[in-house]
């Protein structure tokens, strides 16, 4: 996940990439739990979207960085 993406001479972080990403799926994902009002059933909305974006951000990095066997 360690490197950045040249864009016209403008290095771009790759984390930055994926925290854009993993930003728009919790936006998608908290936009879906508060249609189902599945938010009643959470102590603090705060903290379990900022949980949220956090895993996110993980599976993102995960998915996209080079696996070695």
């Amino acid at each position: 996940m360690i490197g950045e993406l040249n864009l016209g001479g403008v290095f771009i972080p790759w984390l930055l990439i994926t925290a854009l990403a993993a930003f728009a799926v919790s936006l998608l994902v908290r936009v879906l739990l508060r249609r189902l009002r599945l938010y009643r059933f959470v102590w603090h909305a705060g903290l379990f979207d900022t949980a949220t974006f956090v895993v996110l951000l993980w599976i993102t990095a995960w998915i996209t960085s080079p696996h070695t066997p």
